[in-house]
């Protein structure tokens, strides 16, 4: 914050991302292509920058090389005013090992720490689909004196089986426990059939962060998870509290859109996402220019359209060449759909061919594709389960490369 106290973003993007596959096959869950023009990683930095904090450590650990050359080459901040998005490797100085957890990551991380020697420390996870001002979790934080702040979003009660559950105390704010997918919650002092499903967002103050950390890597029962084990230990002393994230406000928001925050960790999930972003009236809406997104600038032509090609419903990016039909589906850049070819309800990768006459229904075809001509993808969906990956709703997914038969 400019003029205000100094704080240090550490961005935990290590995961592996295994009910992602086979997007994640080959990258880190992070930097998994989404929207079109965007990974993963971009929406958490583009709300910390946005929200002016400019000095940004993002930890990294499987498969790390597309996303730490996505950082390195498109998160470039001013040298002059010291600002710095960077990618941090397991460094392994505490020894030969990985990453026990988001913890240790963090706990072998401290150097960065005490070389920028913040007053706080913003702990945001790398794999949400949202918008949000971190300076107003911030100055909740601050005035109210916390160690520790977890963001919280308003859930029906009825699905706190799906989510790590925040039990709060009579005021709604101080924290009282954390629970894991539990079936039965109490429900909240204001809302008896609402909860508080932790976002994996946290605001600490920094010497309780770094005697928090000091304290679970003496402890050779600890999971060594941020959520697992620092924000238990630190909830069992009284020191923690929660930030609605209904109350966070951004520019330019709409009434639909306002709140929405999406865990895109298995296929499902990232499908229904990106249907979130086409329809009319988005219920995510890219375009807001007031708190924009950021990624790459593509070095590519506009979309072009030609002999009877059209597409509806759909986000198409820069280099595409659309001949055939295309409905409900988002398109990254340099996709060729063919003459006659259909694709519906379908979310495309950089590169990808789609062949005169072919039909894409329901799928994910990740980068550099080529569907036959005449070949299909997802329109039998029982033979497709047994040549490619299916997920559980029955969206038909293939890895970078992955040939169709």
């Amino acid at each position: 914050m400019r003029g205000g106290p100094s704080i240090l973003g550490i961005v935990l993007a290590g995961g592996e991302g295994k009910r992602l596959m086979p997007l994640t096959a080959d990258r880190a869950k992070p930097a998994v292509p989404f929207g079109g023009v965007y990974r993963l990683v971009d929406f958490v930095l583009s709300n910390l920058v946005n929200g002016d904090i400019m000095r940004i450590c993002v930890l990294t650990q499987y498969k790390s090389h597309s996303l730490d050359r996505h950082i390195t080459t498109t998160w470039r901040m001013s040298n002059l005013l010291g600002n710095y998005v960077t990618p941090v490797p397991a460094q392994q100085r505490l020894g030969p090992r990985w990453f026990l957890g988001s913890a240790d990551a963090i706990y072998q991380s401290l150097n960065l720490i005490y070389d920028e020697q913040p007053d706080y420390v913003v702990v945001f996870g790398a794999d949400h689909v949202y918008r949000m001002d971190p300076r107003q979790m911030v100055r909740q934080h601050i005035e109210n004196g916390a160690a520790a702040t977890v963001a919280g979003i308003r859930i029906p009660r009825s699905e706190a089986s799906s989510f790590g559950i925040i039990t709060t105390g009579p005021d709604g704010m101080q924290v009282e426990q954390f629970l894991e997918k539990p079936t039965d919650p109490p429900g909240l002092p204001d809302n008896p059939d609402q909860v508080y499903a932790s976002m994996g967002n946290y605001v600490f103050s920094t010497k309780a962060l770094i005697d928090a950390l000091t304290e679970d890597a003496e402890n050779d029962h600890s999971i060594h998870d941020m959520g697992g084990s620092i924000l238990p230990m630190l909830t069992a002393k009284g020191q923690v509290q929660v930030y609605d994230f209904d109350q966070n406000h951004v520019p330019g928001e709409t009434e639909r859109d306002h709140g929405y925050w999406r865990d895109v960790g298995t296929l499902d999930a990232y499908y229904d996402s990106h249907l979130d972003l086409i329809s009319v009236h988005p219920v995510f809406n890219l375009y807001n220019r007031e708190w924009p997104l950021y990624t790459r600038n593509l070095q590519s032509p506009p979309a072009k359209f030609v002999a009877g090609g059209i597409a509806s419903e759909s986000m198409v990016a820069p280099g595409c060449i659309i001949t055939g039909q295309v409905t409900q589906s988002v398109l990254s850049p340099g996709v060729i759909v063919e003459e006659g070819a259909v694709v519906q309800g379908s979310i495309l990768h950089d590169n990808v061919r789609v062949g005169r006459g072919a039909i894409v229904r329901r799928a994910i075809l990740d980068k550099n594709i080529v569907v036959p001509p005449g070949a299909t993808v997802g329109v039998n969906p029982e033979r497709d389960r047994e040549l490619y990956h299916a997920s559980a709703n029955g969206i038909i997914a293939l890895g970078k490369g992955q040939r169709v038969l």
